[in-house]
Parts: structure tokens; sequence; C-alpha cells
């Protein structure tokens, strides 16, 4: 909801332009009123338009007599650029509110806010008309759909039609449909000024005159043949009853210029160009599109038009038709198309577009409005993350560019994602309960605390990697049912090879029966209803201590750790290979009971079930560990000669191998010398004298952030990189690089020949500026202080130690085949088998 103080709206005074219509009692007629049915459906619609044709046939002429039609144009006389901007947002009800148009609406409503605080007790505004003079095509729950997509995006009105009323301001009615009093009006003033003409000419006579000129190679335009007919002959079928329609007569040699406020100076020779167009179409006297919204304009005191650049050659017969009425023209601002990904106009092959959608995907209404912004507008900083209200101080029309914008989902999500970090758990929570709802994941009858609880939980746990509200949902979803097939033999090669390859390393399968006895014992810690709420509104929570201390007897008692035991026991728990912590997960099933549809959640007993019944299906010799060494000398055992064949055999069996802890070996310089932190990245920039450089501000724990450079640019984006979590080494010495005061760095993996980098990344949990560990190494004490930043440079410990530092096969940064801990778990990266620099 917008925080703007909305201004007071003029009353409804007796000098209206409706009250002076209504002085004209030639148009109190109930046939008129038939124009503001409420139309039901497209049928119904399309009945009521010919009633309406049917009802004013006769209203134009029955005032031509009478040159007293007074029309009102508030901007008479006026500069527009000392004018309060008012401006106008015009849908067609004939369908959902899409992205181009939604877009369209913003630059209006931030033109019009940014007016309300420069003209504070003026009648500057932003207003909603709505085009429906398509009567077949309207309708009134399309107009419904678009109004309520404005209002999510808060996007609100001081001038519009209304629900219970024909209109809310001293301009309206503010539905072209109601207006046909109005369109008449300016009709019957332009005949009697010889400005406009009636023209006879059947559909027959016209489509006639096209093939003549077709086939003669001229472009096909009316000829003007009723133009300067003898008043004797139009007299004559006038009586005859012959109908006509009514063409604007375009002044000989007109040329139309206009200083488009995005695409410069545009000019148009009218003659050569249109012809004598249509004003009112033959019979009905319908008013056509151009000849609508050139009077709506005038009438309401538009001072700025922005809409879409296919629009742009609207604006001929429109300024036309303003310089003839004498009302002055708006100023006109046509913004690009926005295209897809391909480069073709954003269509519904693209995806999500209507602004509902949106909302039902769960994005937030301050997100697209911020997005939405950027598609075509900057305000000249790199800044790209906007509030409302920086929004509406910031934006300049002037700053709109002419080049087409490329709609980014990616970059939507990002900036939805940035928005809602900025919000707490209990900001988003209810945001999350919506799409629960839409997931249809909360049971009939199920206790409104319950439910909130549950969806501040979900939130909690999934905040830092959701993009949407429905990610949120979406996690819980996962973290209530359990992947793990029902067999070894059901696994897939491609959906589940990184589960596949790890349980065939062999540590799955002690481990995995140790949880199951563990659990058949009473041993396995199990959250409870009673304290399940603690682990979210709790950092540390008694159940997350409890499952730590017995995960640490598990490893001992299995002799296996670091990510060879990690991995299994995150799969046999959750049925996933990556997730939340698991500590956290666990107890996100006890607050399902009662509150989730039951088939959704497969709880602890049914899960060990499950896990022991895959145990069983586990071939046998995928059930004992296979050593990285035996593995090496498996793949060189072939090449060997046949008279040591015996001997490769022999090394090749796990149970006869020897692996040698290439800890104990190890004579460098002791990890705990670096000072490695968890950071968050705040704020991104590009060097402005280094191409490659990117400088970064980066919250370690400190008093003030840090910043630091790095050279990630020809590798990741700067939104990629703003916002995250990341590893920074603190203990490196301050330098200049290129003019640059850089302190730290943030640790990256990279692949053999450094053309992939990524960051590292520490769990979404992880606590701003704690130290990241080693798993199995005590890194408490005086002995495990990190060096001062003058020895690690001098002694030259970072090139000693950065051999050893690597990722491993699944991505997870080492240290001698020890992963990088935080409190909340292992660190990880997208790149396997690479180095850590």
């Amino acid at each position: 909801k917008s925080t703007f103080s909305r201004r007071s709206r003029p009353p409804r005074s007796t000098e209206s332009l409706m009250a002076l219509l209504d002085k004209d009692s030639r148009f109190e007629h109930g046939a008129l009123k038939s124009t503001s049915t409420d139309l039901e459906a497209t049928s119904a619609a399309a009945a009521a338009a010919v009633e309406q044709e049917e009802a004013t046939k006769n209203t134009l002429e029955e005032g031509m007599d009478d040159d007293n039609d007074e029309l009102v144009f508030p901007l008479a006389g006026m500069n527009l650029f000392d004018c309060p901007p008012r401006l106008r947002f015009a849908p067609s009800p004939t369908g959902s509110l899409h992205v181009g148009g939604a877009r369209t609406a913003l630059y209006n409503w931030l033109s019009a806010k940014k007016g309300q605080l420069d003209f504070p007790r003026e009648n500057s505004g932003f207003i909603v008309r709505v085009e429906d003079t398509d009567l077949a095509r309207s309708t009134k729950e399309s107009e419904a759909s678009v109004m309520a997509d404005l209002k999510w995006l808060g996007l609100d009105w001081d001038e519009g039609p209304m629900d219970s009323e024909p209109s809310s301001g001293p301009f309206g009615p503010y539905r072209q449909s109601e207006r046909d009093v109005i369109y008449k009006k300016v009709a019957r003033r332009l005949l009697r000024e010889g400005r406009a003409y009636r023209c006879f000419c059947s559909q027959e006579e016209l489509e006639e005159m096209r093939a003549q000129q077709e086939a003669a190679g001229i472009p096909p335009r009316y000829d003007n043949r009723w133009r300067d007919a003898d008043p004797k002959l139009v007299e004559q079928k006038m009586k005859e009853g012959v109908p006509y329609t009514v063409r604007f007569k375009v002044p000989e040699g007109a040329r139309v210029v206009i200083d488009d406020v995005v695409r410069g100076t545009v000019a148009w020779d009218a003659e050569s160009t249109v012809g004598d167009f249509i004003l009112l179409r033959s019979g009905s006297g319908v008013p056509v599109y151009n000849f609508c919204v050139a009077v709506d304009d005038a009438m309401m005191g538009i001072t700025t038009v922005v809409r879409a650049e296919e629009h742009l050659t609207n604006t001929l017969r429109q300024a036309l038709i303003l310089d003839a009425l004498g009302a002055p023209r708006p100023r006109y601002a046509h913004c690009s198309l926005i295209l897809g990904e391909d480069k073709q106009k954003l269509s519904k092959r693209h995806g999500a577009t209507s602004c509902n959608q949106f909302r039902l995907d769960g994005f937030l209404p301050d997100a697209m409005i911020n997005y939405l912004s950027l598609l075509g507008w900057n305000d000249g900083t790199d800044n790209e993350i906007f509030s409302r209200e920086e929004l509406v101080e910031s934006f300049q029309l002037e700053r709109v560019v002419k080049s087409p914008s490329v709609f980014d989902m990616d970059k939507l999500k990002w900036v939805n994602s940035q928005h809602m970090k900025a919000m707490s758990v209990n900001d988003l929570k209810d945001l999350v309960k919506e799409q629960m709802f839409l997931e249809e994941m909360i049971v009939d009858g199920a206790d409104s605390q319950g439910i909130e609880n549950m969806a501040f939980s979900a939130t909690a746990l999934a905040k830092q990697m959701m993009e949407t509200t429905k990610d949120a949902a979406l996690n819980a979803k996962q973290v209530l049912g359990y992947g793990l097939p029902p067999s070894f033999q059901d696994m897939s090669s491609d959906e589940h090879k990184e589960a596949l390859d790890m349980i065939k390393m062999g540590n799955f399968f002690k481990i995995a029966m140790a949880i199951v006895e563990d659990f058949e014992a009473g041993k396995l810690p199990l959250p409870n209803a009673d304290d399940a709420m603690e682990s979210f509104l709790d950092e540390q929570g008694n159940y997350a201590g409890e499952y730590k201390d017995a995960m640490k007897k598990l490893a001992k008692s299995v002799k296996t750790k670091g990510r060879n035991f990690f991995h299994p026991l995150r799969l046999a728990l959750t049925g996933e290979m990556s997730g939340q912590d698991v500590a956290k997960q666990l107890p996100l099933l006890e607050l399902s009971k009662g509150v989730v549809v039951p088939d959704m959640i497969i709880e602890i007993p049914e899960r060990m079930q499950r896990l022991k019944d895959f145990c069983e299906s586990i071939p046998e010799e995928f059930r004992n560990p296979i050593k990285a060494e035996t593995k090496s000398k498996e793949n060189t055992a072939s090449s060997q000669s046949s008279t040591s064949g015996d001997s490769a055999a022999a090394q090749t069996n796990p149970s006869t191998t020897t692996v040698v802890d290439p800890w104990e070996t190890y004579t460098g310089p002791p990890i705990t010398a670096l000072d490695i932190r968890v950071g968050k990245v705040l704020k991104v920039w590009e060097h402005q004298d280094a191409d490659k450089l990117y400088c970064e501000e980066i919250d370690v724990g400190e008093e003030t952030p840090r910043q630091v450079a790095s050279g990630l640019r020809p590798y990741l984006k700067a939104e990629d990189i703003e916002g995250r979590h990341v590893l920074v080494l603190c203990n490196l010495k301050s330098r200049n690089l290129v003019g640059f005061p850089s302190h730290g760095m943030v640790l990256c993996a990279s692949n053999s020949d450094h053309t992939e980098v990524r960051l590292v990344s520490p769990p979404v949990d992880a606590k701003i500026g704690e130290r990241v560990t080693l798993h199995d190494v005590d890194f408490s004490g005086e002995a495990a202080e990190p060096f001062a930043e003058n020895k690690i440079g001098k002694k030259k410990v970072l090139q000693a130690l950065a051999p050893y530092l690597v990722t491993n096969d699944y991505g997870i940064p080492e240290f001698l085949g020890r992963p990088f801990m935080t409190s909340a778990g292992a660190c990880t990266s997208p790149i396997p088998k690479g180095s850590v620099s």
C-alpha cells in the first residue's frame, strides 16, 4: 500500500462538465443511458452495442441548429510546463493487465505522484480512464481484473471509475462507454465549423475504391469524394435516411510535429499520411478510438501522455483533432516495447506476463514496480533496488530510453529476493501462508495458530534462499516429503546421479543402517510438538543441540567424518542431497501435523521403514566404503603387467588397502593461521579504472563493513554477488588495488584452467562474522589464533597453504580432506575438483 498522502479530491461543483451538459435538455433521453449498461459478459456486451446503435441514431442531428454546445478545456491558454502534471492510464477492458500495460501505468503514476509532491495543493493527479468503446469485446470482468491488478501493484488513482457510482473526480464519467453525449456534442461542433463532414459511401463503394487503388499501385486511402459535396445532396441523403460516417477534414498542407519526451522530434505530412479519417461510425454514430482519446485528454486536462510506441501513429490523428478544437496538445512520451529474451515482442509464449500470474507466483508488488521501472529507465547511478518512495523521488521521463528493453525473469527474481531479504520473517509469513493455500497444502479446519506457526517456520527455513514467496511453500512441501526412491534399482542415472554416485562409495549403507538402529532403539533424538517452534525462534534451540551431539556420537561409531558422513546422513533423514539444516527440517514435520494435508507428510517412522527397505536393496558391492586410493589403483591396474596381476588385485581389495591420512604427513603452516569469516556483500560496483575488478562492501561482523576488491567481473554479474553470503579471508594486509583500498579477499572456487570461477558459499543459516573452521580440527585456544596480517605476508603463509585448498568431487571446499565448516554446516561451491583462492 502506498504511503503517500493522498490529495483531497475536488468537490463535485455545479459547474462541472456533467453539470454543464445537464443544462442542455435536448440530451435528456433515457435511451442515451443505455450506453452505461453493466455488461456481464461479451454476449451481453454485443447486445448492448446493438441497443445503443438503435437508440442514438438521431442524437447527432437533434442539436445541429444550436451553436451553444459549450465545451470545457481546462488547460486552454495555459503553458503545460507550468501546470500541475495530470496523467492518465487508459486500459481497454478486453483482457488482463500485462507487463507492458503495467509499466505504462507505473510511469504515469510515478510522474503524477512526483507532480503531487511538487504541486501539493494543486490539481495534479493519476487518472484511470477505461477505454471500452469496443462494446462487443469489453467486459466488466476484465475491467475488474485490471483494477484489481492496479490495486495490488499499489498504483492508487486519484480519479477514475468507481464500483458504486459512475465516477470519482470532477471530469467524469471515466468510462468511454458513458461519455457518448460528450462525443456527439464535439462532433456537432466540428460539423458546424466545417472541420468535419458527412460521408455517405457504402461499404461496397469503399471496397471498390480500395481495389482500384491497389490495382493502380496507390496506397489505399479514402479519396475525399464527400469532402466538398453539394450541401443540397447531403441534405437529400439525410432525408432519405442513408447511413453516413462523420469524417475529419484534414487541413490542406497540414503538418504535425511533436517533441516526444522519449523519441525526440517526430513529424508527419498529415494530408498524405492519413487522409480524411472517420470520427463517428456509419449508422450507429459510435465514436472511434482516436476521436474519443483526443476529446477525453482535452476535457480531462491531461498534461502528459505516456504510452507504448505502438500508439505513436495514433498521435497524428489525435493532434489534428485537438488543434481543430483549439485545445492544447499534451506532452507525449512513447516508450519502447518490452521484448522477450528472444528479442521478439513479449507475449504469453515467453511465460507469465499478466500481473495476476506474477502475484500467484509469489512476487511482491514493490519488487514488481521496482523491476518494471528499470525496463527503460534508470536514475543515472548503478542502483537497481528502489523503494516506492525512492522511485517517486528519482523518476524522470527524460531518463526513459528509446531502445527496447528485454524482460529477464532471472533479474526479476533477483530484485524480488532483494526486497524479501530486507523484510522480516513476520513481514513475509502472511504472503507465504497465502502461497500455502494456493498450493492446497492446508487441511480444512486447521487451527489458525497452527497455520500461523507453520507459515512462520516455513518462511524462516527458506528465507535466505527463496526468490519468491512461493519458493517457501514449495520448499516446505519438499521438506515434508521424502525423496528417497523405494529401492536402489529405482534410482535413475540422470535424476539421482549425485545420490547414486555417493551410495556407490559405500558409506551410505552403514550410516543409514546405524540411523535405523538408533531410531528403533529410541536413541535418535526427535523434535516434539511442545518445543518445535524454538528451532525457528532461537538460533540454537534445545533440539538443535541434542541433534548435533547425537550425530557426533554416530560419526564416531561408524568411524566416518566430513562429507563422507554428512552427505549420507542428509540423504537418509531427508531423502535429498541438499537443503537447509536438517536440525530445522525435522521440527517442521512436527509443526505440520494437523495443519498440512496428511498425504504431503512423510513422518519419521515411515521414513525409517522406507530407509530400511531401501538399504536392503543395495547390492553387496556398495555396502562397504571404497577408499579414494583404492579407486586410483583400480584405474591403473589394467596397465600393469600380467605378472603383477595378483598384486594389483590385492591393492584394489578394500579390506587389504591401507590409507594414509594426508594430515599425518603435512609439514606446512597451520590452517588456523587463516582468519576466514562468513561475510555478506552489501554493495557491489565496477572499478572505474580496472575492467576486471569489482569493488565490494562486505559485512564481516566488525563495527564497519570492509571494502574489498575482487577480480570477478569477467566471471560474475554484480547482481549475482550483491546480497550474497561469502567467505572472506580477513587477515590480509590492506593494500591499494588500482587506487582502491582493499582489505581482505573473497574466496572463490575455480576449475583447473581458471575459465570458470564461482563464489564459495557458507550455509544460509551461518552467522555473519563467524570464523570458518575445519571438521575435527581444534580452532580453540591461543595456539589456534589467526596469524597477524604482516606475518601472513612475510612468511608467505597463504602461498604455502594454497595447493591444499581445493574442492572435492561434490564441490565442497576442503583442506587435507577436511571440509570448511560453520555453525550451520559445511560450505559449498558449484565447482567440483577445483582449487580455492
